[in-house]
């Protein structure tokens, strides 16, 4: 009759919870939950290590929304449940070898409550809804670690004076285990299963796109973490590949007006495919080179790799093609002879050249067109007073926006401008010219 009972109620425990909460064992009459419980809103925890050699890495301070799970393992007897027990262990990460016993004392408590009944079901829902009242849990919350780890806590300690005589006898339950080898790996898992569990409720909650005005699951979204914006993949997908397209990787943003937030790598990789990221990444890392002022590309059109210059040198030397140029002119390296720049297009380059040099010839050209680029620029553009990259104004107010680095700045007095109120700085008519006057000038 006993067998009955506990095979029926292994089947009502495995229709009742889901298959990642219970594991019905195959061996024996028995099985595995992993109890994760609801915490309050903006739960804090923080780890701070009684080892000997407790350092600032042993600290660790958090705001989480899940914790590990409490692990229950148990084993139904011949005897369960008219006259016997079940045999259980309870192990958690974050609960102390002392209130993982008074846990496993309650167990015991509803068992004798409920003599001769099924026991597994009340247990469960003690553990999911009471265990933080009971425990008096509340945030903040510290996680106290043994020095020693899990090996500490498995034996039951005594203490004798120096007659042999028993004086006390350390309260830890043998079923208790507080299963953490060190306070980085404890910190790295309460990390990792927050994130997960925090992924796996977005994944099953809808969310509205305010692009498509579609409601879609978050499985099939984006989300910004900064800003908490959600975007379907669908929408968001194409704004990004029309960015990357045209070139513009640093506007890979949230679509939401005036928002700050920029995706991650990943994000984008997820979303536009391994091609399109390779030429995102690679835009990426140009930009990125192109804002240091010692890097510079070699000349060769054929090769183009960035070349680190020489502190206070002129010569760059190529790592891939050992080219060996000046900085300056971009032509072969003259030593101390001076920079000899075009002024006006080569003669080689006209019809009847009887040169046959046609890599020279390019890069002649390449030179004489950077000169006429650089003539254009320093008469209709100026620099932003952030990223330093050439800004040219062709309609509208003097309040700018770096195409770049997105920084607001005044075009007439090039002040940067703050994000939340660029337009305060207009107010005052008088306001760039006190950003122009010279020095000297201030006192008359």
């Amino acid at each position: 009759m006993s067998t009955e009972d506990q095979e029926d109620e292994l089947l009502a425990l495995t229709s009742i919870y889901a298959e990642d909460e219970f594991k019905r064992t195959d061996a024996a009459a028995g099985g595995e939950f992993q109890l994760c419980l609801e915490l309050p809103s903006d739960f804090v925890v923080s780890i701070k290590s009684n080892s000997a050699t407790n350092s600032s890495a042993d600290n660790f301070e958090n705001t989480v929304s899940f914790l590990p799970p409490i692990v229950l393992n148990f084993e139904l007897p011949p005897g369960y449940p008219s006259t016997t027990p079940p045999n259980f262990t309870l192990s958690c990460k974050w609960l102390t070898p002392t209130q993982l016993s008074l846990l496993c004392q309650r167990l015991d408590d509803l068992w004798e409550e409920n003599s001769g009944c099924v026991v597994i079901f009340p247990w469960i829902q003690f553990l999911k809804e009471e265990t933080l009242d009971y425990l008096n849990i509340k945030s903040p919350y510290e996680i106290d670690v043994s020095s020693n780890g899990l090996q500490s806590w498995m034996q039951t300690t005594e203490k004798t004076c120096e007659d042999g005589v028993l004086l006390e006898k350390a309260p830890y339950d043998k079923r208790a285990i507080q299963d953490v080898q060190s306070v980085p790996a404890l910190v790295r898992c309460i990390l990792d299963f927050n994130e997960a569990q925090q992924k796996k409720v977005f994944d099953n909650k809808p969310f509205l796109c305010n692009i498509c005005f579609m409601e879609k699951l978050g499985s099939e979204c984006t989300h910004f973490k900064a800003c908490e914006h959600v975007y379907c993949n669908y929408c968001l997908k194409d704004y990004f590949v029309v960015q990357i397209k045209d070139g513009q990787v640093h506007a890979l943003n949230c679509p939401e007006p005036k928002c700050p937030s920029v995706a991650i790598p990943a994000q984008v990789k997820d979303l536009v495919g391994e091609q399109l990221f390779s030429r995102y990444d690679r835009l990426l890392l140009q930009s990125s080179l192109d804002l240091m002022a010692d890097i510079v590309y070699c000349p060769r059109l054929t090769c183009q790799t960035p070349v680190m210059q020489e502190p206070g040198g002129t010569m760059g030397i190529c790592s891939v093609c050992q080219y060996a140029f000046c900085i300056l002119c971009k032509m072969t390296f003259h030593g101390i002879s001076p920079c000899k720049e075009p002024e006006e297009k080569p003669v080689e380059l006209n019809e009847g050249d009887e040169s046959d040099d046609e890599d020279w010839k390019r890069v002649m050209e390449k030179a004489f067109d950077k000169k006429k680029n650089i003539e254009w620029i320093e008469e209709n553009a100026k620099p932003c007073p952030s990223c330093k990259v050439p800004i040219q104004k062709d309609e509208g107010c003097n309040k700018m926006t770096c195409s770049r680095c997105k920084q607001y700045f005044c075009w007439v007095c090039l002040k940067i401008l703050p994000t939340a109120n660029p337009y305060r700085h207009f107010e005052d008519p008088l306001e760039c010219l006190k950003e122009l006057k010279p020095p000297e000038e201030e006192e008359y």
